[in-house]
């Protein structure tokens, strides 16, 4: 992981890129080559993802934003049944490095939280789309997603955001 990390922030500093990922299994893209940007997601600019499935939308930060964060040592979510509206903060993660708000990208009704991140905030860094979910949430408004990209957005999106820096 600390050589992942390590590699990471080398390669944003040089500005290396892939030039390629075709060989990659279809369901991954690669953005910075190190950050993974997952199909079957949509994206907010605040680097938080979204995976609806039926009535359950799942939601939590990117690999790219836990990437940036560097090691996580708090997570702080909502409590089951309060409401998230698009756009507006949720949560906090914590790093050694920063600490910073989540904000919800769709509305709706908190459903469920991650108990898991309490006693292992890391998970938002070793498997930010698996083991390191945040909330689910019941959404409101599914129109919502439409305002938000799409993966192949994302990693142009997270590409223009690192050059610029």
């Amino acid at each position: 992981m600390a050589l992942r990390m390590w590699a990471s922030s080398t390669a944003n500093a040089l500005r290396v890129s892939c030039a390629s990922t075709a060989h990659l299994s279809p369901s991954l893209s690669l953005s910075r080559c190190f950050s993974s940007v997952l199909e079957g997601l949509k994206y907010a600019s605040s680097h938080e993802w979204v995976k609806v499935e039926g009535p359950v939308a799942t939601i939590g930060i990117t690999d790219h934003a836990q990437d940036h964060l560097g090691e996580v040592v708090f997570v702080e979510v909502p409590d089951a049944g309060g409401s998230v509206t698009q756009g507006s903060r949720f949560g906090i993660v914590e790093s050694v490095k920063a600490a910073s708000d989540v904000n919800s990208p769709i509305s709706g009704q908190v459903i469920e939280v991650n108990s898991k991140l309490s006693e292992s905030p890391g998970l938002v860094n070793s498997s930010p789309f698996e083991e390191g979910w945040m909330i689910k949430v019941k959404p409101s408004n599914l129109s919502e997603l439409e305002s938000l990209m799409g993966p192949k957005e994302y990693t142009k999106f997270c590409e223009e955001e690192d050059a610029a820096h």
